[in-house]
């Protein structure tokens, strides 16, 4: 039995952090104009606000071990300017437990051709309600296999062309998680959209489709396999991309003891006219070949699915662009008088997980689904 002094340590211990820490506001006429002297004054669990306005060159590194830092109003705008902390980032999150929200990144450059906007060394960060535009990187992270990264409702795009690198919107290296929920990618040139080497990469109900004047070269790729799961996503290439391939999974080589590819209710879309590899997932790169399971996803342009990677597939549907709602305008849905609507794999026999519980809505979010939305083939699910 626990004795009561040792309960009123630790109760003293929850509360006492909890009663010092304090809100930091910064911003134009505030006792604190600029983030780095933020970063320099800010205890752990301290909350730091950031009025509207643009930010130039005020770069920082965090070495804090928690801290929730948020854009208070109207997006404030962090703009690199030719500067970056350590020479990595706009801002470097060290090794602790963080929540960043409502921030735009913009123009991140380093010498070695891979300024992020967020440079997320160690620990847990979650990114929501925030931007990233021409970064060399939209978010970087290093190579520690118990940080975990989770990012809500937030938006990538404009990579920079330069043709000396390989811009990335978001590379997460060898962590243990990567989730991703209600967020649009777009706008990539040379690199991938989304570059994953996590454990574990859970991608949901979001837009990664290149858009027009868009040159990426994979759209997701996640070459050391692990256990990645992609529900609800709208996946897409332009005809000006530099890559045939959509989806690229296990290309380098296995790296986690445990690999499985999820796919349930995406819409895998292309606009390359001369073929596409919706999937390719090279079996012979692993020891033990891994699981590839695939359901109720549909293809919209010419290229391969099913038969480009070995796996167990149900209800996938091929179709043509011209088959959905106006792709030109991003409505990848399926029209009510469409026969494809009705022919997805019963849901009554999927397991929950594999199901459906919101879609993505423009601009950037989810909208959730009621039990009556989830039976249709692709990401989008409302009968409209």
């Amino acid at each position: 039995m626990t004795s009561p002094r040792l309960l009123v340590a630790l109760l003293l211990a929850i509360l006492i952090p909890a009663a010092h820490a304090v809100t930091l506001r910064i911003g134009p006429g505030e006792k604190i104009t600029r983030i780095s002297d933020a970063a320099r004054l800010a205890k752990d669990g301290d909350i730091v606000e950031i009025l509207p306005g643009e930010y130039r060159g005020d770069v920082a590194s965090w070495p804090q071990k928690q801290l929730t830092i948020r854009g208070i109003g109207q997006r404030p705008v962090l703009i690199a300017d030719g500067k970056s902390a350590e020479g990595k980032a706009i801002w470097v999150i060290r090794n602790g437990d963080f929540r960043i929200e409502n921030i735009e990144f913009r123009g991140a450059r380093v010498a070695d051709r891979n300024g992020a906007g967020i440079r997320f060394e160690k620990g847990k960060l979650r990114v929501r309600n925030c931007s990233f535009l021409d970064n060399q990187n939209g978010i970087l992270t290093a190579n520690f296999g118990d940080a975990e990264l989770t990012i809500e409702n937030s938006l990538f795009a404009q990579a920079p062309r330069q043709m000396d690198s390989l811009p990335h919107l978001l590379y997460v290296g060898r962590i243990g998680r990567l989730a991703i929920i209600g967020s649009r990618f777009h706008g990539g040139f040379r690199g991938h959209l989304i570059k994953s080497r996590a454990k574990v990469s859970d991608i949901r109900y979001s837009l990664i489709h290149d858009g027009p004047g868009g040159e990426a070269s994979y759209e997701i790729d996640l070459p050391n396999g692990g256990i990645a799961t992609l529900i609800g996503n709208i996946v897409g290439q332009s005809d000006k991309t530099q890559n045939p391939i959509v989806i690229s999974y296990g290309e380098e080589g296995d790296n986690w003891p445990e690999s499985q590819l999820t796919l349930a209710h995406n819409t895998l879309y292309s606009e390359r006219l001369t073929g596409t590899w919706f999937l390719r997932a090279p079996f012979d790169k692993f020891p033990t070949p891994p699981k590839v399971f695939a359901i109720n996803n549909l293809t919209a342009g010419l290229g391969l699915f099913t038969l480009a990677s070995r796996g167990e597939f149900h209800g996938n549907l091929p179709a043509m662009p011209n088959m959905l709602k106006d792709p030109d305008t991003l409505d990848f849905t399926l029209p009510k008088s469409s026969p494809l609507r009705w022919l997805s794999f019963v849901t009554e026999k999927l397991s929950d997980e594999l199901i459906p519980t919101a879609e993505f809505t423009l601009p950037i979010g989810t909208r959730q689904l009621t039990s009556l939305d989830r039976g249709l083939p692709g990401a989008l699910q409302t009968n409209q």
